[in-house]
């Protein structure tokens, strides 16, 4: 079991990362762009994750994985019980997320880890028309400060 302080100490560890506290939850982002949220609960834990891929996650273990709220399904965004993982699924969870919304460059350099390749445009990026050019999450306009973890 994590708790939400395993999450922020190792949220803020990440370059480029800050914390802040958006309608009772506490966020991390880099520059406007959230990819880790926790609830007021400090139970849930939203991040940053691939559209396309988060059915067969949440589906490969319902008891640890969330769909997002309602509000929250536009965006690279998924939930996780913090009960219900380890210290270094935390880790893998916190990093991917964070590698979605920094540049190329950065994600690279971190720790000398190779960036996942699957394909997704990273942060940095030009969006393709109709894109937001939010990949990571919720950020603090419109609907995404109403993101619940």
């Amino acid at each position: 079991m994590v708790t939400a302080e395993d999450v922020r100490r190792l949220a803020l560890a990440l370059p480029r990362t800050s914390e802040g506290i958006v309608r009772d939850r506490v966020k991390f982002r880099v520059g406007r762009i959230v990819f880790i949220a926790i609830s007021p609960d400090e139970e849930i834990m939203g991040f940053g994750f691939p559209k396309e891929e988060r059915a067969a996650l949440v589906a490969s273990e319902p008891e640890k994985f969330l769909m997002p709220l309602r509000s929250d399904e536009r965006y690279n965004w998924v939930r996780v019980r913090l009960a219900a993982i380890d210290e270094a699924e935390l880790r893998e969870l916190v990093i991917d997320a964070w590698r979605m919304v920094v540049p190329k460059k950065v994600a690279a350099s971190y720790a000398g880890l190779p960036v996942r390749g699957s394909g997704r445009r990273q942060a940095g990026e030009p969006a393709e028309s109709g894109e937001s050019g939010e990949p990571g999450g919720p950020s603090d306009g419109g609907t995404a400060g109403r993101s619940c973890a």
